[in-house]
């Protein structure tokens, strides 16, 4: 039994997502700005739920090549893991704003939809 934290990354917004203590079911947190307050504000979440692992998404196009998105998504990637003892793991996203949006009204929080969305994902096959 872990407890979760996904993390859809972007430019502008951080969408942030957590699991249940069980691992089972993603529900979105909240989203951040993207500014130098990130690293401290998700390793604050980190510790505040008792996260173990983090789940980021992985930004590919449609030929499985890195979209510009992924250098910025590994640099943080690479942060989270020098800065904490927690696992963090890539998983593939593919249209989860799109498809966050579809199923999200509040604009706010499609990031934190998102970031549901890719944490899900990865529990499905965990």
């Amino acid at each position: 039994m872990m407890k979760y934290l996904g993390i859809d990354y972007g430019k502008k917004n951080v969408g942030v997502a957590v699991s249940d203590d069980g691992g089972n079911l993603a529900f979105a947190k909240t989203v951040l700005d993207n500014n130098e307050a990130l690293l401290k504000n998700v390793l604050k979440i980190c510790e505040e739920d008792k996260i173990e692992a983090i789940v980021m998404g992985e930004s590919k196009n449609l030929n499985g090549e890195e979209n510009l998105i992924q250098k910025d998504i590994l640099r943080f990637k690479k942060l989270l893991e020098e800065n904490s003892d927690i696992p963090v793991h890539l998983e593939p996203e593919f249209l989860t704003s799109m498809e966050a949006r579809r199923l999200q009204e509040d604009v706010k929080k499609i990031d934190a939809s998102a970031a549901a969305l890719i944490l899900k994902s990865y529990l499905e096959h965990v």
